[in-house]
């Protein structure tokens, strides 16, 4: 079965949501996101996807000590994103209790480091974050365009040995309009050997049913909990 994996994305130490990645239109749910991710693991859920957006925008990780009390505090497998751009941030995110690290923008502009990392912590601590728009990545918390395809850049990384890969669809990210089902459809057949993890618009059960038909590793859900779309027992019965 998919892996269900919620979503915290974190500015100024707030569990936030935003539209399209727009920093402007960002909504608070909660101001302690560790009670949230406590209620998650409560209800049976495993995994969680942390952004630390505030490290997004900073370079450089931020929200490291909210990381720390969840891994503490919770049994939830943390991946961890949002301003891992040196091997002094990578190592702190793992040193406070992140499984895996999320790596986007750094993945673009800096490929040699990323690299560098697959090999010192094994591929399948590194998910590569392909954030895209129109097929091209975009970086910095999805502010800039690069020049980069999306095949183009799974593949690079692909022949070094990387295995998962969490795409995020950001015209559909915030709408709860349905997810990329044939993005992740076309993902899934150029690269069968990834595990495609799916990010972006998913509003229902029926939806996350339909990507683990089409083969997904596993699917991030944010702001379709928060807005009581998704229930969380919904989401624990998926894993039973």
């Amino acid at each position: 079965m998919i892996k269900i994996i919620p979503s915290i994305d974190l500015v100024d130490g707030k569990c936030v949501r935003l539209t399209q990645g727009n920093f402007e239109e960002k909504k608070i749910y909660d101001s302690d996101p560790v009670a949230v991710a406590k209620r998650f693991a409560e209800a049976g859920i495993e995994r969680l996807h942390l952004v630390d957006l505030d490290g997004a925008k900073a370079g450089k990780v931020i929200n490291h000590k909210i990381l720390e009390q969840i891994a503490t505090e919770t049994k939830l497998k943390v991946d961890f994103g949002g301003g891992v751009k040196s091997d002094e941030d990578i190592q702190k995110v793992f040193d406070c209790g992140a499984k895996q690290v999320s790596a986007g923008t750094i993945a673009v502009q800096n490929p040699k480091l990323v690299l560098s990392w697959i090999q010192k912590y094994g591929k399948d601590k590194i998910i590569l974050g392909a954030d895209v728009l129109n097929g091209i990545v975009r970086i910095n918390g999805w502010v800039n365009p690069s020049e980069i395809k999306l095949f183009d850049f799974i593949t690079n990384y692909q022949w070094h040995g990387i295995r998962y890969v969490l795409c995020t669809d950001i015209e559909k990210d915030g709408m709860m309009k349905g997810s990329s089902v044939e993005l992740y459809k076309s993902i899934i057949k150029q690269f069968p050997e990834m595990r495609v993890i799916a990010s972006g618009g998913v509003s229902s059960i029926e939806e996350i049913k339909q990507l683990n038909k089409i083969g997904c590793y596993g699917v991030v859900i944010g702001k379709a909990i928060y807005e009581n779309l998704i229930n969380l027992e919904d989401l624990a019965k998926l894993i039973k």
